[in-house]
Protein backbone atom coordinates (compact mmCIF):
# COMPACT_ATOMS: atom_id res chain seq x y z
CA UNK A 1 0.00 0.00 0.00
CA UNK A 2 1.85 3.37 -0.93
CA UNK A 3 1.93 5.80 1.50
CA UNK A 4 -0.42 9.06 1.64
CA UNK A 5 1.52 12.39 1.92
CA UNK A 6 0.35 14.75 4.27
CA UNK A 7 0.68 18.36 3.62
CA UNK A 8 1.99 20.31 6.51
CA UNK A 9 -0.57 23.11 7.32
CA UNK A 10 -0.48 24.65 10.31
CA UNK A 11 -3.57 24.87 11.35
CA UNK A 12 -5.31 28.63 12.17
CA UNK A 13 -6.81 29.72 15.46
CA UNK A 14 -10.68 30.16 14.77
CA UNK A 15 -11.26 33.21 16.46
CA UNK A 16 -15.11 33.17 16.82
CA UNK A 17 -15.35 35.12 19.80
CA UNK A 18 -13.13 37.58 20.88
CA UNK A 19 -12.85 39.73 24.15
CA UNK A 20 -12.07 43.36 23.85
CA UNK A 21 -10.59 45.22 26.90
CA UNK A 22 -11.23 48.70 26.66
CA UNK A 23 -12.14 52.56 28.38
CA UNK A 24 -14.91 53.13 29.52
CA UNK A 25 -14.02 56.69 28.81
CA UNK A 26 -14.00 57.84 25.19
CA UNK A 27 -11.03 59.86 26.18
CA UNK A 28 -10.02 62.91 23.39
CA UNK A 29 -8.28 61.38 20.74
CA UNK A 30 -10.28 60.46 17.60
CA UNK A 31 -8.35 58.51 16.31
CA UNK A 32 -9.52 55.94 18.57
CA UNK A 33 -12.82 56.63 18.63
CA UNK A 34 -12.94 56.02 14.72
CA UNK A 35 -10.44 52.82 15.15
CA UNK A 36 -13.09 51.52 17.57
CA UNK A 37 -15.89 52.12 15.46
CA UNK A 38 -14.24 50.43 12.74
CA UNK A 39 -13.27 47.43 15.03
CA UNK A 40 -16.79 46.77 15.85
CA UNK A 41 -18.05 46.98 11.64
CA UNK A 42 -14.94 44.74 11.27
CA UNK A 43 -16.26 42.21 14.11
CA UNK A 44 -19.56 42.34 12.38
CA UNK A 45 -18.47 41.88 9.04
CA UNK A 46 -16.31 38.78 9.79
CA UNK A 47 -19.00 37.67 12.14
CA UNK A 48 -17.18 37.79 15.22
CA UNK A 49 -19.13 37.79 18.62
CA UNK A 50 -17.81 40.34 20.19
CA UNK A 51 -17.45 39.68 23.99
CA UNK A 52 -16.81 42.44 26.34
CA UNK A 53 -17.60 44.48 29.88
CA UNK A 54 -21.65 44.81 28.78
CA UNK A 55 -21.09 48.67 29.65
CA UNK A 56 -23.07 51.84 26.96
CA UNK A 57 -20.61 54.40 27.97
CA UNK A 58 -16.81 55.38 26.76
CA UNK A 59 -14.94 53.11 24.35
CA UNK A 60 -16.94 50.23 25.26
CA UNK A 61 -20.03 51.56 24.64
CA UNK A 62 -18.72 52.55 21.18
CA UNK A 63 -17.19 49.64 19.74
CA UNK A 64 -20.18 47.36 21.41
CA UNK A 65 -23.26 49.61 19.52
CA UNK A 66 -21.64 49.88 16.22
CA UNK A 67 -20.70 46.33 15.95
CA UNK A 68 -24.61 46.05 16.57
CA UNK A 69 -25.74 48.51 14.31
CA UNK A 70 -24.01 46.50 11.97
CA UNK A 71 -25.78 43.55 12.57
CA UNK A 72 -22.98 41.61 14.46
CA UNK A 73 -23.18 39.89 17.98
CA UNK A 74 -22.44 41.38 21.40
CA UNK A 75 -22.16 39.32 24.62
CA UNK A 76 -21.66 41.83 27.79
CA UNK A 77 -20.37 40.31 31.61
CA UNK A 78 -20.62 42.26 33.86
CA UNK A 79 -20.64 41.64 38.06
CA UNK A 80 -23.93 42.94 39.87
CA UNK A 81 -22.09 45.46 41.91
CA UNK A 82 -21.34 47.30 38.77
CA UNK A 83 -24.56 47.48 36.76
CA UNK A 84 -25.48 51.32 38.33
CA UNK A 85 -21.94 52.05 38.20
CA UNK A 86 -20.90 51.29 34.62
CA UNK A 87 -24.57 52.03 33.26
CA UNK A 88 -25.08 48.84 31.25
CA UNK A 89 -26.20 48.62 27.85
CA UNK A 90 -29.78 46.92 27.67
CA UNK A 91 -29.54 46.02 23.84
CA UNK A 92 -27.09 43.32 23.75
CA UNK A 93 -27.48 39.84 21.99
CA UNK A 94 -26.59 38.53 25.56
CA UNK A 95 -25.82 39.70 29.05
CA UNK A 96 -24.28 37.55 31.68
CA UNK A 97 -23.90 38.98 35.07
CA UNK A 98 -21.40 37.30 37.92
CA UNK A 99 -21.09 37.57 41.46
CA UNK A 100 -17.45 39.79 41.37
CA UNK A 101 -15.10 40.93 39.08
CA UNK A 102 -12.93 37.59 39.04
CA UNK A 103 -15.64 35.62 38.17
CA UNK A 104 -16.46 38.23 35.26
CA UNK A 105 -12.84 37.73 33.80
CA UNK A 106 -13.03 34.16 34.21
CA UNK A 107 -16.43 33.85 32.24
CA UNK A 108 -14.45 36.11 29.18
CA UNK A 109 -11.78 33.92 29.20
CA UNK A 110 -14.13 31.04 29.59
CA UNK A 111 -16.02 31.77 26.55
CA UNK A 112 -13.22 33.86 24.34
CA UNK A 113 -10.99 32.69 21.32
CA UNK A 114 -8.65 35.59 21.60
CA UNK A 115 -8.36 38.63 23.81
CA UNK A 116 -7.38 42.43 21.88
CA UNK A 117 -6.87 45.27 24.34
CA UNK A 118 -7.85 48.89 22.92
CA UNK A 119 -6.44 52.09 24.67
CA UNK A 120 -7.70 52.32 28.22
CA UNK A 121 -7.71 53.29 31.70
CA UNK A 122 -5.70 51.45 35.08
CA UNK A 123 -8.97 48.59 34.60
CA UNK A 124 -8.00 48.13 30.74
CA UNK A 125 -4.17 47.50 31.84
CA UNK A 126 -5.36 44.98 34.93
CA UNK A 127 -7.44 43.38 32.22
CA UNK A 128 -5.12 43.18 29.51
CA UNK A 129 -1.89 41.75 32.06
CA UNK A 130 -3.63 39.43 34.13
CA UNK A 131 -4.92 37.58 30.95
CA UNK A 132 -1.87 37.82 29.85
CA UNK A 133 -0.14 36.72 33.17
CA UNK A 134 -2.71 33.52 32.48
CA UNK A 135 -1.12 33.20 29.01
CA UNK A 136 2.66 32.74 31.23
CA UNK A 137 1.20 30.42 33.01
CA UNK A 138 -0.06 27.60 30.60
CA UNK A 139 -4.15 28.36 32.38
CA UNK A 140 -5.00 29.57 28.53
CA UNK A 141 -3.92 28.85 25.09
CA UNK A 142 -5.56 32.25 23.20
CA UNK A 143 -3.69 34.80 21.55
CA UNK A 144 -4.05 38.28 22.90
CA UNK A 145 -3.04 41.71 20.86
CA UNK A 146 -2.66 45.01 21.60
CA UNK A 147 -4.07 47.02 19.12
CA UNK A 148 -1.64 50.54 19.15
CA UNK A 149 -3.58 53.29 18.05
CA UNK A 150 -2.45 56.39 16.98
CA UNK A 151 1.31 55.46 19.56
CA UNK A 152 -0.89 55.01 22.72
CA UNK A 153 1.01 51.55 23.26
CA UNK A 154 4.23 53.24 22.41
CA UNK A 155 5.45 53.69 25.96
CA UNK A 156 4.11 50.76 27.36
CA UNK A 157 5.67 48.33 25.19
CA UNK A 158 9.32 50.50 25.69
CA UNK A 159 8.91 49.12 29.27
CA UNK A 160 8.06 45.89 28.37
CA UNK A 161 10.90 46.11 26.57
CA UNK A 162 12.88 47.25 29.71
CA UNK A 163 11.74 44.65 31.58
CA UNK A 164 13.36 42.23 28.89
CA UNK A 165 16.78 44.17 29.34
CA UNK A 166 16.58 44.01 32.99
CA UNK A 167 16.19 40.44 33.49
CA UNK A 168 12.98 40.22 34.50
CA UNK A 169 10.66 39.29 31.58
CA UNK A 170 12.03 36.70 28.79
CA UNK A 171 12.13 37.13 24.92
CA UNK A 172 9.75 34.56 24.67
CA UNK A 173 7.04 35.96 26.79
CA UNK A 174 7.43 39.15 25.42
CA UNK A 175 6.96 37.92 22.35
CA UNK A 176 3.19 36.16 23.44
CA UNK A 177 1.23 39.89 22.94
CA UNK A 178 0.63 40.50 19.35
CA UNK A 179 0.97 43.96 19.06
CA UNK A 180 0.07 45.93 15.85
CA UNK A 181 -1.81 49.12 14.73
CA UNK A 182 -3.78 47.69 11.66
CA UNK A 183 -6.77 46.24 12.57
CA UNK A 184 -6.72 43.55 9.90
CA UNK A 185 -3.45 42.48 10.40
CA UNK A 186 -3.74 42.82 13.81
CA UNK A 187 -6.53 39.53 13.50
CA UNK A 188 -4.37 37.77 10.98
CA UNK A 189 -1.51 37.71 13.54
CA UNK A 190 -3.80 36.11 16.28
CA UNK A 191 -5.58 34.01 13.63
CA UNK A 192 -1.54 32.35 13.23
CA UNK A 193 -0.58 32.52 16.93
CA UNK A 194 1.47 29.18 18.66
CA UNK A 195 0.32 28.18 21.71
CA UNK A 196 3.10 27.76 24.18
CA UNK A 197 3.52 23.87 24.92
CA UNK A 198 4.12 24.50 28.46
CA UNK A 199 4.73 27.52 30.83
CA UNK A 200 8.66 29.25 30.08
CA UNK A 201 9.57 29.64 33.38
CA UNK A 202 8.94 25.62 33.69
CA UNK A 203 11.62 25.46 30.93
CA UNK A 204 14.46 27.42 33.22
CA UNK A 205 17.52 25.84 34.50
CA UNK A 206 17.21 27.57 37.93
CA UNK A 207 16.24 24.99 41.05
Amino acid sequence: MEKTEWLNVEKMVDLNKICVFCGSREGNDNAIIEASEQLGITFAKKNITLVYGAAKIGIMGIIAQTALDNKGKVIGVIPEFLKLKEVVHLGLTELITTNNMHERKLKMQEISDGFIALPGGIGTLEELFEILTWLQLGLHKKPIGLLNINHFYDDLLKLLENMVRKGFLSMDNYNLLIVDSSIDLLLKKMSEFKDPKSPKWLNSDRT
